[in-house]
């Protein structure tokens, strides 16, 4: 009996200093509620930058001229030690500025394998109704092309971490080459290793 017991307490030890997932707690989170687990780029620097930059874009006269230009995205390259889901970025800044309606966007970045090969499957398969069938050479070009890089700068002294982002997007029109519209963001995070356990 007294085996048992000791085995049973061993057990449950084991159990809560391994961290099982029937002992975690979990709960739903605000996603917009501020996030500084750790100096590391996250949620709260995506979504900041993101408001950011479509803040700054759509006061551009191109954009707030009503006219809604076609943007087509480029890759934001990633130019920082870490790991970012440059593409987050970039959806989050989309996302927001068709919600504004001053802006449209081609797919061609991101679909447009699939928009030919569904075109081609239309038109030439005979499966699709010709009077419903779409054809090749309707697609709308872009006006501009937004591209640009995320950079950052990690110093470290002693127990100190300081972290600085820098996102910059370029807004080029496509036909003369010219960067209509640029801006870049800063964020700096800073933390502070515990004495000890760290």
């Amino acid at each position: 009996m007294r085996v048992m017991k000791i085995v049973t307490t061993g057990l449950a030890a084991i159990a809560v200093a391994s961290g099982c997932a029937a002992c975690q707690k979990v709960r739903y989170a605000d996603p917009r509620r501020v996030e500084v687990l750790t100096a590391d780029f996250g949620s709260t620097d995506l979504q900041t930058l993101a408001d950011r930059m479509v803040g700054s874009l759509v006061r551009h006269p191109g954009i707030a001229s009503g006219r809604r230009p076609v943007v087509q995205v480029s890759k934001v390259r990633n130019r920082t030690s870490e790991h970012i889901d440059t593409k987050s970025v970039t959806d989050k800044i989309r996302t927001s500025l068709v919600k504004s309606g001053r802006v449209r966007f081609t797919a061609v970045s991101d679909v447009n394998r699939e928009m030919l090969d569904n075109l081609e499957y239309q038109s030439a398969s005979g499966v699709v109704d010709p009077r419903t069938a779409h054809r090749v050479g309707r697609q709308i070009g872009a006006d501009y092309l937004l591209f640009g890089d995320i950079a950052s700068i990690v110093k470290r002294a002693g127990r100190e971490t300081d972290v600085y982002y820098k996102l910059t997007l370029n807004l080029v029109d496509v036909e003369t080459g010219i960067i209509e519209w640029t801006d870049e963001q800063e964020i700096r995070k800073q933390a502070t290793r515990p004495i000890i356990g760290g």
